[in-house]
């Protein structure tokens, strides 16, 4: 009875250990295939830069083609490859433990199971700037300066292994996803301008003493007609909205600075620390110290030293040659 190589178990193929970043840099031709029956560890962020690509998390389904961002979450059973039909698919991948703050961002871009799909990027020349960027920075040991982001060869890889060269490519992934997603904050359709505008003084400045009625003043509109067009078109009222703001603002210092969790508090516009403890526990189901204390330990910043004599946690070289 003949077999059809299609329908042929595929091994499955490990991903880089979580705490790592991981990037590199493919052109794979037709045939290319990724198989992770239990998912990823880590979170995966591929840009294709041309011919496109095939991916597959669970009950979602997307193609990606040149400009395309798209990231699969932790802990999904995934496939992707070169799209059939396609001759070949040139793409940039990262893993690594995505940044709590960067939920925000990508959350209107998500379909299902941990799928986000940016189209159609733009800023696409300095989104390959920051990736090039990011590859330098994964090799940079600290000593001297950080090598130039040159164009690397095909199949290029790095780990960043050092606590500075993590960071620094953690820094240029963060610019790259706000790069792709920031096009939907001031072009989504069906959204009125001056909705945008308001959200867009809430983010600029969550800590400002921002009311209904001054919001509705900025973008000219009685705070009535503002309350209700803004929570008509965003399904929350302008004063959750800047709740949720404030919260994002306060887990970025926690997670970027020493601040004191009361100072977080005051500069993140709360006015008393209880009520930033509540809330931020109701938000983000932890205390603000523990949430502090669980980034840290999952993106150790300059502050932690490593231990003496550590091993090295960097993958073997796959044999596949597959992100």
């Amino acid at each position: 009875m003949p077999v059809r190589a299609d329908v042929l178990p595929e091994p499955a193929v490990p991903s880089p250990p979580p705490d790592l970043v991981t990037i590199g840099r493919y052109d794979q031709r037709e045939g290319y295939r990724v198989h992770r029956p239990h998912g990823s560890d880590s979170w995966l962020f591929t840009w294709t830069t041309a011919g496109r690509g095939s991916l597959r998390q669970g009950v979602a389904r997307t193609t990606a083609g040149a400009g395309d961002l798209v990231v699969l979450g932790p802990g999904v059973p995934h496939r992707y490859g070169v799209e059939p039909g396609a001759d070949h698919w040139a793409f940039w991948w990262t893993h690594c433990r995505a940044r709590p703050s960067w939920d925000r961002w990508l959350r209107p871009y998500a379909l299902a199971d941990g799928v986000y799909a940016v189209r159609a990027a733009r800023s696409r020349e300095r989104i390959g700037s920051a990736f090039r960027r990011m590859l330098a920075d994964a090799r940079w040991t600290g000593d001297g300066e950080p090598p130039d982001g040159a164009e690397p060869a095909d199949g290029a890889v790095a780990v960043a292994h050092g606590t500075a060269a993590r960071e620094l490519a953690l820094c240029s992934l963060e610019e790259i996803v706000l790069l792709g997603t920031a096009r939907a904050e001031g072009d989504r359709p069906g959204v009125d301008a001056r909705v945008l505008r308001a959200e867009a003084l809430i983010a600029a400045d969550p800590a400002a003493a921002h009311t209904v009625g001054s919001l509705a003043a900025a973008v000219a509109l009685s705070p009535s007609r503002f309350a209700h067009l803004f929570t008509e078109q965003l399904g929350r009222s302008p004063m959750r909205a800047l709740r949720e703001a404030r919260l994002l603002h306060a887990a970025r210092l926690l997670e970027a600075t020493g601040l004191p969790v009361e100072r977080v508090a005051a500069v993140s516009g709360f006015s008393s620390a209880p009520h930033f403890h509540r809330a931020f526990r109701q938000r983000y189901g932890t205390s603000p110290g523990a949430y502090r204390r669980g980034t840290a330990m999952a993106c150790p910043s300059d502050r932690t030293a490593p231990e003496r004599g550590a091993r090295s946690t960097a993958p073997r070289p796959d044999p596949n040659n597959r992100p």
